[in-house]
């Protein structure tokens, strides 16, 4: 069954309606609504191309959110053969909200790493909702570390509404592990991609996105704060989200302006949501593009690009 988002009701009543007389015609062998049906559905379809035309930084949020969105694991299983799973910090645990291992991309060794939510509760409650604890971060800086040892691009996907704030973490050293894996970033020796396929949020996205080459989904966000967070600190108001969101410039349009992104990757008509297969697709093409680009440079033309465009960021659009 279809989640609609909250602007997107109108399209959910015509949508319901072309099910209700789909519904009418199945009980009745003797009603022909072929005529009205496709007139509702040529509804809808117009009326999602209008709603997806335009999208306010906010609505973008949303969809960035949403539910249905293909998650690290869906990429994993859709672009990667071979993958071999990882797990622990070889430290205190395993943090399912990061997963990581080695797979072969187009038949090429790499790493892959990855935030995973989780596509139902219990499945969210376990992964914590992709926001990882500081043995999640310590895991990815064990996988980059093989990864450099061993020579292998590191494929990083970024799905996560920050890391995760509780008791716990912080006594674990929450920033100390971020820091550590921004800090991996920029010294490994090999092709590292980043691509944001959902929500980028903070340090605990920038722990993985520090790469020579970041790609985000065209309804994906990425910025320092949630706007629900942004808007309680400025307004004491968590409902000026909206307006939060259109300041924050957090949209893949806006950080291409900025140079904080390299490319940005289309989605289908209504989100990826609405066509995952096409998404899958498009990002897998991204990656072996992007890969592509770092093909034939050695480990310290890579570290030198990597830090040179962390040195520079925000230099362009300021004035936009």
């Amino acid at each position: 069954m279809t989640q609609y988002l909250d602007f997107e009701k109108p399209l959910a009543e015509i949508e319901g309606k072309a099910e209700e007389l789909r519904a009418l015609a199945r009980s009745n062998e003797e009603m022909d609504i072929t005529a009205e049906a496709k007139a509702l559905d040529d509804k809808a379809d117009k009326l999602l191309g209008e709603l997806y035309a335009d999208l306010t930084p906010w609505r973008k949020c949303q969809v960035a959110r949403h539910p249905e969105r293909p998650h690290c694991k869906d990429y994993i299983e859709a672009l990667f053969s071979e993958y071999t799973p990882l797990a622990g910090d070889r430290n205190f645990a395993d943090d399912l909200a990061v997963m990581g291992g080695l797979a072969r991309f187009n038949d090429t060794p790499v790493m892959v790493i990855g935030h995973e939510k989780g596509n139902d509760t219990k499945s969210r409650i376990e992964r914590n909702f992709g926001m990882a604890r500081p043995e999640g971060y310590r895991k990815a800086v064990r996988l980059m570390e093989l990864a450099g040892r061993f020579g292998l691009p590191v494929i990083t996907l970024v799905d996560t509404p920050g890391a995760y704030p509780g008791k716990g973490a912080e006594e674990r050293g929450q920033s100390e592990a971020i820091a550590r894996s921004t800090e991996k970033c920029l010294q490994i020796g090999v092709p590292l991609i980043s691509v944001i396929i959902g929500e980028g949020g903070s340090g605990g996205a920038v722990a993985f996105a520090t790469a020579n080459r970041v790609a985000m989904l065209e309804h994906s966000v990425y910025s320092v704060i949630t706007p629900e967070g942004c808007a309680s600190i400025l307004w004491k108001d968590a409902e000026k989200m909206r307006e939060a969101a259109q300041a924050m410039r957090l949209t893949a349009e806006d950080l291409m302006r900025l140079g904080v992104i390299d490319r940005i990757i289309s989605e289908p008509k209504g989100g990826a949501h609405r066509g995952s297969d096409a998404t899958l697709k498009a990002v897998g093409r991204a990656i072996a593009d992007m890969l592509g680009e770092l093909d034939g440079k050695d480990g310290a033309a890579l570290v030198k690009d990597r830090r040179a465009k962390y040195l520079d960021m925000g230099g362009k659009g300021l004035a936009a």
